[in-house]
């Protein structure tokens, strides 16, 4: 946890990637392709806590067809700017095989935690996997996993808001901000 202090400051000294009305706007966007590729198929939308809450909340009510609703908590990073060990804290508590699930979450990174949760469930049998992503860091690296759905892109930077935090401050913003010096 941050002193609020700190976390003002970094604030303060960060620069916006998207602002609030771009991520809003990426967020149609995303919500129209998925209803055109899944508003048939009655998927099970299953966020990725905590950082996918914000995007799976916003998501959802712009999805126009019916679905089910769960969640999984998979953490890498916990306090740290940087991955760490994989963590798997809750798995979906409906039962998934034969499900079209769409897994929602805040930022592809590196695409482990990612990868990790689609081969836990397709291990668990489900008829198909897709994942949306509010952002898709541009690393240059190769990634074990590729979004299906990805509203915006960020630069190799340590990104917060919207989400995604800075030790354990700042998900709460609707925009997308950069720390300084990364």
């Amino acid at each position: 946890m941050i002193d609020p202090q700190q976390a003002l400051a970094i604030l303060a000294s960060a620069d916006i990637i998207h602002p609030a009305d771009t991520v809003a706007a990426a967020v149609d966007r995303v919500a129209r392709e998925i209803t055109v590729r899944l508003r048939t198929s009655n998927p099970v939308l299953l966020c990725v806590l905590n950082g996918g809450m914000p995007f799976a909340g916003q998501l959802m009510t712009r999805l126009t067809f019916p679905l089910d609703f769960d969640y999984v908590q998979v953490a890498r990073y916990g306090q740290a700017t940087s991955g760490g060990v994989l963590s798997w804290r809750v798995e979906p508590a409906l039962p998934l095989r034969g499900r079209t699930v769409l897994v929602v979450d805040d930022i592809l990174d590196e695409g482990v935690t990612l990868a990790a949760i689609r081969d836990r469930l397709l291990e668990l049998e489900v008829a198909a996997c897709y994942t949306a992503v509010v952002a898709e860091k541009m690393n240059g690296r190769r990634k074990p996993i590729q979004a299906d759905f990805v509203a915006l892109t960020v630069p190799d930077r340590f990104v917060f808001g919207y989400g995604m935090d800075v030790r354990g401050a700042w998900r709460n913003l609707p925009a997308i901000y950069a720390m300084r010096g990364n």
